[in-house]
């Protein structure tokens, strides 16, 4: 599969997440967003385990554990409570500097070159967000602002640890995305219940929205995201992630009657040219095969642990 490819179908992923809180919204309980976020990662993450029926193997256990948290099981609560403390999209303009922790973070753990227009693309990106997104009456709430910053953070610190450490010899993306959304799920059921409480009662339309959480928005998304990370480097995976909050702009507008200011219009031009620019500066690299026959197994090894897939392969 080409790289256009490839990025194509990774950018599927944000916008699938972008549909979140239109499906919350509508369709779920509200003022549940840790027994949500437990309701899309663990089923979604058990499901995938049993379809790959493969389990972590020693130094696996431990590393799925921590990508689990630092993608899921960390992320979820801290951009819930950054989400509730913000009003006014504060803390989707938050999100959407997670491109710039992961081009820094890349650099320094991956070896991939920071390159300035590639830091010029985010920030831009992260501008037309915040045109899309902020209001006149956005909050800064300090405890809020603190989970953004962190979850970004996070997200972020996932993202490059699993290009960092890749996948173990004859393991699929589908295996490492169960094992990290059953890894995040677990880590948050005794947030969800000490904080919310008991699962609230499920109606139809409940178990309609969860069940595209946990199938579409999550299983088959972050399935997407992981299998984007093996295949693209950290910073071009990360440079999508606008693509959500304008995808949840595009859906308020087009099904829920919410209005769109010629501001606003104009900051999604903004944010989309920058993920499509970040695209084009982040790198013209050969995409790296999900299963490469053709090689050896420590020749795939290094290609999975490769620090940066624009230059020659570096071992560990």
């Amino acid at each position: 599969m080409n790289r256009s490819a490839t990025v194509a179908l990774t950018a599927l992923a944000p916008v699938s997440w972008g549909s979140t809180y239109a499906v919350a919204s509508e369709l779920l309980p509200p003022d549940r967003p840790l027994f949500t976020g437990v309701m899309r990662a663990l089923p979604a993450g058990l499901l995938l385990v049993a379809l790959s029926r493969t389990l972590p193997k020693g130094a696996w256990w431990w590393k799925s554990a921590v990508l689990g948290a630092l993608n899921i099981g960390a992320f979820f609560p801290l951009l819930f409570l950054s989400a509730y403390r913000l009003p006014g999209g504060v803390a989707a303009v938050l999100g959407s500097a997670g491109p710039l922790f992961v081009v820094g973070l890349a650099a320094l753990v991956l070896g991939e070159r920071a390159r300035l227009r590639t830091v010029l693309a985010a920030v831009t990106g992260a501008f037309g967000v915040s045109m899309v997104v902020l209001t006149a009456d956005a909050g800064l709430d300090p405890v809020g602002l603190v989970a953004g910053v962190v979850s970004s953070a996070s997200m972020a610190a996932g993202t490059v640890m699993t290009k960092r450490w890749g996948r173990p010899e004859g393991v699929g993306p589908l295996a490492m995305t169960g094992w990290q959304l059953t890894a995040g799920g677990l880590i948050i059921i005794p947030v969800a219940a000490l904080v919310e409480g008991a699962p609230p009662a499920l109606d139809g339309r409940a178990f309609l929205g969860y069940g595209y959480m946990m199938l579409i928005n999550t299983g088959i998304a972050y399935w997407l995201w992981f299998r984007g990370i093996g295949a693209l480097t950290a910073t071009s995976v990360t440079l999508l992630g606008p693509l959500s909050p304008l995808t949840a702009a595009v859906i308020g507008w087009a099904a829920l009657g919410q209005t769109l200011s010629p501001v606003q219009l104009a900051g999604m031009a903004i944010a989309f040219g920058a993920t499509v620019a970040g695209q084009l500066f982040a790198g013209r690299a050969p995409v790296a095969r999900e299963v490469a026959q053709s090689f050896s197994p420590a020749e795939q090894k290094d290609r999975n642990i490769s620090m940066d897939l624009s230059a020659s392969p570096v071992r560990r």
